[in-house]
């Protein structure tokens, strides 16, 4: 019995360009064409991201705060406001389900589409894509590059070269004319230290790594040699996974000075939980498992971890629960002080439909406090509204 060949996926690789600051500049449109920075503003503080008027002087993601100030002096220096680019994410991947139903998120700004089912309905690929990034434009006014391939691989390959605004197409009869002068440091898992000595044996593009030696490259790659390869020819079996959940939804924050002070360490503990219930209640996720993050200095870091007896994603038994956590660590310590704090859910699931009916008075009414709470946030942002107890006395 003979079988036809299979057909040629169609993947898109999507990333926002400079994903927070863009939200930053439609927000407030007197910024358009400034460097803008969003980032942590103490001098502990990271970059989390930067318009490209930024990136023209040097400053990248994950660089510290203070380099970027020395980098750019002149910066328009933002913090990050993590709620509203929830709710940004959020109605971005509803476009997307616009168009097919297999989306598998990465980030916020960040995602793989199969469209090889929705072909029939949009046209061709590129067609599609061209309907995307005009839906988002239409809803967001924002920007997105895509990349479109048969494999994950060179889809985010393709984005990545088409930034900012671009769409990159590249057939499969296109491959090799493309991944083989690509630098080696473009490979997926070669990070700086394996670059470096790639680079040392002569090994400077994918051309290179293809037509390398196998015995040469297993001291260099290891046992991840063979893969490597197998991407750089555009090998790529990899599905993009629908099903895929996140594993977990937190939040941290690093601080200009040691916290001393239990009630001050509370305070901020209230507002992270804030910020991480409201990620769980935008995808519809709740939590059976709550790990505490505390860090002292000079960067010894521990963790405290809660077994929840059913799922939560209110902001007030968010609170509770890691209060707990922290107050137990802060009367263990003899002498506390936080350089680092965060919470995050683990053991993520749907809500289910029971807990509706099941739930207490006063767990309904915390609930109804954070619907109310999200909606004026959405709207008008998160420094229009706080909660009582996280202002200092």
């Amino acid at each position: 019995m003979s079988t036809q060949p299979r057909a040629p996926r169609s993947i898109l690789h999507i990333d926002m360009d400079a994903f927070f600051a863009a939200i930053e500049e439609r927000e407030n449109p007197e910024l358009k064409g400034l460097p803008v920075i969003v980032a942590g503003l103490g001098p502990r503080g990271v970059v989390c991201t930067c318009s490209y008027a930024a990136r023209k002087f040097g400053v990248r993601s994950a660089m510290p705060t203070a380099q970027a100030r020395r980098l750019c002096p002149n910066g328009v220096y933002l913090t990050p406001q993590m709620s509203l680019y929830a709710t940004v994410s959020a109605q971005i991947f509803n476009i997307f389900a616009r168009f097919t139903p297999d989306i598998e998120g990465l980030s916020f700004d960040e995602a793989f589409l199969d469209i090889s089912g929705s072909l029939k309905l949009f046209g061709t690929a590129r067609e599609l894509a061209v309907a995307l990034k005009a839906a988002i434009f239409n809803d967001t006014q924002l920007y997105a590059s895509v990349g479109i391939a048969s494999t994950k691989f060179t889809a985010k390959l393709a984005s990545e070269r088409s930034k900012p605004n671009g769409l990159l197409e590249i057939s499969d009869a296109q491959l090799q004319g493309f991944l083989s002068p690509l630098p080696i440091g473009a490979m997926w898992g070669i990070g700086r230290v394996s670059e470096g000595k790639l680079k040392q044996a002569g090994i400077h593009t994918f051309a290179d790594l293809i037509s390398a030696n196998p015995a040469r490259l297993k001291p260099l790659l290891g046992r991840d040699s063979e893969r490597l390869v197998a991407l750089a020819r555009g090998e790529d079996a990899r599905h993009v996974d629908s099903t895929r959940e996140e594993k977990s939804i937190g939040a941290e924050t690093t601080f200009d000075a040691d916290l001393l002070d239990l009630q001050d360490a509370q305070r901020e503990l209230l507002g992270l939980c804030e910020r991480v219930g409201k990620r769980m209640r935008l995808a519809s996720l709740q939590t059976h498992r709550l790990i505490l993050k505390v860090r002292v200095p000079p960067f010894e870091t521990h963790t405290l971890s809660l077994r929840l007896d059913h799922g939560i994603n209110d902001t007030r038994q968010l609170y509770l629960s890691a209060k707990g956590l922290l107050d137990r660590w802060w009367k263990s310590s003899p002498a506390p002080r936080l350089r680092l704090l965060g919470v995050s859910g683990h053991d993520l699931c749907t809500p289910a439909q029971d807990d509706l009916f099941a739930s207490a008075g006063l767990e309904r009414d915390s609930m109804a406090t954070d619907q109310v709470v999200d909606r004026i946030r959405e709207r008008f942002g998160d420094a229009r509204l706080s909660r009582a107890r996280r202002l200092a006395p």
